[in-house]
Formats: C-alpha cells, sequence, structure tokens
C-alpha cells in the first residue's frame, strides 16, 4: 500500500459545487476535518450555470409568499412524486440559507426599500428567485468558496474519485487518481458526501461540460446504494441552437421571468395551445392578458392579471418547443424564437440580463437588444439520484451521505427552476452536518481492503493493456447519438428496447477500448473510465424509463402519452447487487393529512 499516495479526513466531500462547499463548510464547522475533492478547479461548477436566481420564499417581492406556497409549487411542479418531507424541508429552510448567503457576502439585486429583489420563474406562483442579474450561480459559489477556503477547508483539486471504498458495508474512503500525473490516491474517511453533479454528458445535446460524466450515480450504485427516480430527465426547453459549435448552451429562464415570449417561425406564440388542463386557471389564455402582467412586472407592480404561458413548467415548454420543430413551424436551425426586445428596452436588457446579452454577442453575432434568440430543447438536469434520509441525507449505505443533483426525491418527475440552487443550499448544509456527526460517532477509521484497491487499480490501468483498440471517442460519441435519438424527450418501447441493445454492444466496445500515450495528463484515458459510469447509469435510465408505463414531468411515453393516478404512487428504485441492474418498485411515503390539504388547495 506504500506505493499510493494516502490522506485521512473524517469527511470527505466529492465535488466542489455549490452542494459540495455548503457540505464542506458545516462539517468542517462542526469540528470534522475535512477534504473537498473535485475533478476539476475550483470554481469549475455547474452551480454556475444557473443563471436565474435562487427559489425561497422571502416574500420580498410579494407578501403574499410562503413556505407553504412553496412547497405546493414544488410539490405540483414534479407531479407529486416528490418525497413530501424534502420537498417541505426545502421550502421551510430555504429563506434562512439564503438569508446567511448574504451574511457571508452574496451581493442580490435590491428593491428599492433594500430587500432582496426576486424575479418570476416558470411554475412558481410568486416572483420567488432571489437573483444577481443573470449571473446568481456565479456569486453564490464565489461567496462559498470565499467562506470554505477562509475555514481552513483542505482542497482536492483535479483529482477524480473512481470508486468508493467499503469496509464490510460502510463506506471506508474513496479510490482515484490525479488527473495531471495519472498517480493513484486513496481517501481514508469516515464519511463520504457525494456532490457530483448530473449526468448530462450521457446526451448529444446537453448543457452540461465535461465534468458531468454520471460519477457519483454509478459510485453510489456499485457500492449498494439505491437510486431513485432515474427515468426523470429535465430537458431545458432554451438551450443555444446556433452556430453548431455552442448548440446546447443555456440560456437562462430568466429570459421568460422579464417577459421574453416565444415565437413560432410564423410569428405565432404558441404556448397558448399547449397549457395543460391541471394549470389552465394559473396561466393566461390570450396575448392581451399576458402582456397586461409582463406590462406591470416591467412597472414593478403587483401583476393583474395570470402570468405568460411561457412560464409554465420546463417540461410542458420543452414538448411544446419539440412540437412546433416537428410540425415545421420551426426557425431556420431546427429550434424557435425567444423574443425579449420586443418587451424590454435595450438598457433594460443590457441591466436586467448582462449575460445574456453578450453570450449571444460574443457566441451568435445576435444583438438579443434589436433580434430575437433561438432557442432549443437542451439535456439540462437529472431529477433522479442517490435515495437519501430526508432529514440526514445518508444513503443506504452506511456513512455515505449525497446532496445537489446526485441525490434523488426532492424534485420528483420535474425541478422547477431556481429550485436547484435552494436545493444545494439547504440539503448540503444537511449533509455536511450529519456527516461531521456520523464521523464523531466513530472512535477510529474504517479499514481500508488492500485487495479491493489493487483491484481497483487493476481496472483501471485496463484501458493501457490491449496493442490495438477502439477510440474511447467513438465509443462516447456513438452513446451520446443513441441515447440523444432514443432515450430523449419522448420516449417509446421500441426505442427504449433497441437503447438496451445498443448499450450492450457498447459495454463490449468499451471492453475493448485502447488508451494511447502514458499515465501522465491523458484526457483518452479519463474518458475511458468514464464511459464505464456512462454507460451503466444510461442503463439504469433506460430500465427506468421503460418500466413507467406512462407520462409524467420529464418522463415522456409516445405509447403511453397520459398520466396515470396510478403510478402516483410508487417510485422505482434501481439496484446492482451482482453484474445485472435491477428495478424494483416501491410504494412514495405517505403524506400528512395537513400538507396533503395544502396540495390539494384550489386558490
Amino acid at each position: 500500500m506504500n506505493k499510493y499516495e494516502q490522506h485521512e479526513y473524517d469527511v470527505m466531500v466529492v465535488g466542489a459545487g455549490g452542494a459540495g462547499l455548503r457540505a464542506a463548510i458545516e462539517a468542517s464547522a462542526h469540528g470534522a476535518k475535512t477534504a473537498l475533492v473535485c475533478k476539476s478547479l475550483l470554481g469549475k461548477a455547474h452551480t454556475v450555470m444557473a443563471e436565474g436566481g435562487v427559489a425561497a420564499a422571502l416574500a420580498s417581492a410579494d407578501a403574499r409568499d410562503s413556505w407553504q406556497v412553496h412547497f405546493r409549487d414544488t410539490m405540483r411542479g414534479g407531479n407529486f412524486l416528490n418525497q413530501w418531507r424534502m420537498a417541505q424541508l426545502h421550502a421551510q429552510e430555504a429563506p434562512d440559507r439564503v438569508r446567511e448567503l448574504q451574511e457571508w457576502g452574496a451581493v442580490f439585486d435590491r428593491t428599492k426599500d433594500g430587500g432582496i429583489l426576486q424575479r418570476n420563474f416558470g411554475g412558481h406562483t410568486y416572483p420567488r428567485l432571489a437573483h444577481v442579474g443573470d449571473r446568481t450561480g456565479l456569486e453564490m459559489i464565489r461567496t462559498l468558496q470565499d467562506k470554505g477556503i477562509h475555514q481552513g477547508i483542505d482542497v482536492f483539486m483535479e483529482c477524480t474519485i473512481r470508486s468508493l471504498l467499503k469496509d464490510g458495508d460502510r463506506v471506508a474512503g474513496g479510490f482515484g487518481y490525479w488527473r495531471e500525473t495519472g498517480r493513484f490516491v486513496l481517501f481514508n474517511a469516515k464519511a463520504v458526501v457525494l456532490a457530483t453533479g448530473g449526468i448530462g454528458r450521457c446526451w448529444e445535446i446537453s448543457s452540461n461540460s465535461w465534468e458531468y460524466t454520471a460519477d457519483g450515480h454509478a459510485m453510489a450504485m456499485w457500492a449498494g446504494a439505491d437510486l431513485v427516480d432515474m427515468e426523470f430527465i429535465q430537458f431545458h426547453p432554451t438551450g443555444m441552437v446556433w452556430p453548431p459549435s455552442v448548440r446546447g448552451t443555456l440560456i437562462t429562464e430568466g429570459v421568460r421571468g422579464e417577459g421574453g415570449v416565444l415565437k413560432n417561425k410564423d410569428g405565432e406564440r404558441f404556448m397558448f395551445r399547449n397549457i395543460p388542463e391541471m394549470f389552465r386557471g394559473d396561466y393566461a389564455e390570450t396575448e392581451e392578458e399576458a402582456d397586461r402582467w409582463v406590462a406591470s412586472v416591467i412597472a414593478n407592480e403587483r401583476p393583474d392579471a395570470r402570468r405568460p404561458p411561457e412560464l409554465l413548467k420546463r417540461d410542458v415548454v420543452a414538448r411544446a418547443i419539440r412540437r412546433e420543430v416537428i410540425a415545421g413551424r420551426g426557425s431556420p436551425h431546427g429550434g424557435v424564437f425567444l423574443d425579449i426586445a420586443s418587451k424590454r428596452t435595450p438598457e433594460e436588457i443590457v441591466r436586467k440580463l448582462p449575460g445574456m446579452y453578450h453570450q449571444f454577442k460574443e457566441l451568435a453575432d445576435v444583438d438579443i437588444t434589436k433580434d430575437p434568440m433561438e432557442v432549443g430543447p437542451t439535456c439540462h438536469y437529472m431529477m433522479g439520484g442517490v435515495r437519501v434520509n430526508p432529514e440526514t441525507q445518508e444513503s443506504t449505505v452506511p456513512g455515505l451521505f449525497a446532496a445537489g443533483e446526485v441525490s434523488g426525491g426532492m424534485h420528483g418527475a420535474n425541478r422547477l427552476g431556481g429550485n436547484s440552487l435552494s436545493d444545494l443550499l439547504v440539503f448540503g448544509k444537511r449533509a455536511g452536518e450529519f456527516a461531521a456527526k456520523h464521523a464523531k460517532g466513530m472512535d477510529s477509521f474504517p479499514s481500508i481492503n488492500q485487495g479491493e484497491v489493487e483491484s481497483f487499480a487493476r481496472e483501471a490501468l485496463g484501458p493501457f493493456d490491449p496493442a490495438e483498440g477502439e477510440n474511447p471517442y467513438t465509443i462516447h460519441e456513438d452513446l451520446r447519438t443513441m441515447m440523444q435519438r432514443r432515450v430523449g424527450i419522448v420516449r417509446s418501447e421500441d426505442d427504449l428496447r433497441f437503447a438496451l441493445e445498443e448499450l450492450g454492444r457498447l459495454r463490449e466496445r468499451a471492453g475493448r477500448v485502447k488508451s494511447g500515450g502514458n499515465i501522465q495528463y491523458n484526457p483518452g484515458w479519463h474518458l475511458a473510465l468514464d464511459l464505464w459510469n456512462m454507460i451503466d447509469i444510461s442503463e439504469a435510465v433506460t430500465r427506468a424509463a421503460l418500466t413507467r408505463t406512462e407520462s409524467r414531468g420529464g418522463h415522456t411515453r409516445e405509447d403511453f402519452p397520459e398520466t396515470d393516478k396510478e403510478w402516483g404512487k410508487r417510485n422505482l428504485v434501481i439496484r446492482k447487487p451482482g453484474d445485472e441492474i435491477i428495478v424494483a418498485e416501491e410504494p412514495l411515503a405517505p403524506m400528512p393529512e395537513d400538507l396533503q390539504a395544502l396540495v390539494n388547495k384550489a386558490d
């Protein structure tokens, strides 16, 4: 074992986005010696992509808002498949977490009387997203990094954790490597917090960058933890579609929150034709009513009309855009048009949406103060993940915790915009707190199994063995293309069964992968290892999608287009007890009567 670099920590946090930073801060504050390990550079986190704002019922923009309304919106947004206790804790604790962030130095936009300014977002009854222009995630990461670094947390950058170590049934740390040198490193830890984000690099068109290769989901499943809700993938309705080099890059929902409208090539605001029956009482059904709402928002007055249908849930808007494109009413490059220029002055656009203004100027040579943007759906967020205890965030493996996008249950079948940032604050704190308590309750460090370590090392070096083999980049491209076409926004049994067969062939090809060069900084080798994460988790998504024979939230079945009341009573749980991935159906935890009455309220 002396040939491996080794470290000992009470708590190891894997991932340095908002959830990981918040967990590390809390674990350290509770007296745990804490390591923060990230595969990229500190600050290179997907939290930065959450531009529009953080959802919390501060009631500074509208006094009618409350945690109860936020809870109800979240449950309705998730098509009632959410873990109700997580949704409740999230709605109740989000305001304190945002105010805490402000105390640590976050600079939010302000109302005239000095309160935190909040904007409208899809699925939220009232303006609820505290924001910093359209760069909210960046401000959050800056604030959390400053707090964490000054707290003395040890940070290990450009270090990839490949597998979780176990001592019997409990977690014992992690095995990984330095991306620059390829040297293996072991972390012996009493508790591990996974905060690795999502799985978007399994799809061809995605807002996610190279880090999102399903690391945490796969490591948890391989270690014996349950995954839940894996069939629910969120395709954000507005990603860039042109030029090809930036296809999929996110366009914040804040554009629509500030009054932006969606139009097809004929200039029609098609969302009026796409309001689900469940939401007809909440959304404007004429342009006149919708424009009256926008005018009230621009004037900073309480809206006297219903919200525009452009602010419906993300799954509804994404499917509506897809329908327009398939019907031949799309934009020249296969999307639709998002117009803010006709609703806001150039000065307001540059002030309210500076990131979007510069993004389109620099990447597409489009001036959004004059011309509409071309937009289309992009794979953005994973609702499913590690099944956790709502109070502690501990998984079904003792000592293994999860927070943020890698954990499941909070968002149900569909996440509301802005809920991801408050989710990572609320549950990042809880994960760090209870991981520290778990570690402090142990008298000694768990044992590391030398045979397990040697096995992981051999597997990691496998791509260097064959004299000839497959190119990892070709396999990855084939995986992404197949998942986009067969397990995308709309699915069918034939497509899903084809996907499973193709995943079997991709797994065989991954077993023959060849990495050229040596072990020092070698992106091809890194991708060859990541393929195992992505193929296994792609199979988990596909098997869950095949099992759920209904359409709900981020999961749409062409052959089962209706929402089935019986499917709304149970979750799908994914496990890998041996070589095969299995799907089990388990009933939802019953909701208390007072919360059920709250969800059912008509007003």
